[in-house]
């Protein structure tokens, strides 16, 4: 198995069990991601998938979880599409 480089990889900090779901923001270089499933049975994980993957308008099976399947924080792979081009499309501009 090839070792996934750094910069390929999206650090995601989940709150499951949030009133609403969104896309919260990015502190620390993680992005905040809100989702209204429980932690419970991988129910908030297929949460974040879903989400992630209607919002970038990709399938759902192009988004993994390379690590912290039980942590809130998580790193995700998503394929044909870096972190930078995914930050954009899920964060409102700044600077306006």
């Amino acid at each position: 198995m090839k070792a996934e480089e750094p910069e390929r990889l999206l650090a995601v900090r989940l709150r499951p069990g949030a009133g609403r779901e969104r896309v919260a923001g990015e502190k620390d270089g993680e992005l905040r991601v809100e989702v209204c499933a429980a932690a419970v049975a991988g129910k908030a994980n297929r949460a974040l998938i879903k989400l992630l993957a209607r919002r970038l308008r990709i399938p759902q099976n192009r988004i993994e979880i390379v690590r912290g399947l039980t942590s809130r924080r998580k790193l995700l792979r998503i394929e044909g599409m870096s972190p930078q081009a995914i930050r954009v499309a899920l964060l409102p501009p700044t600077g306006r």
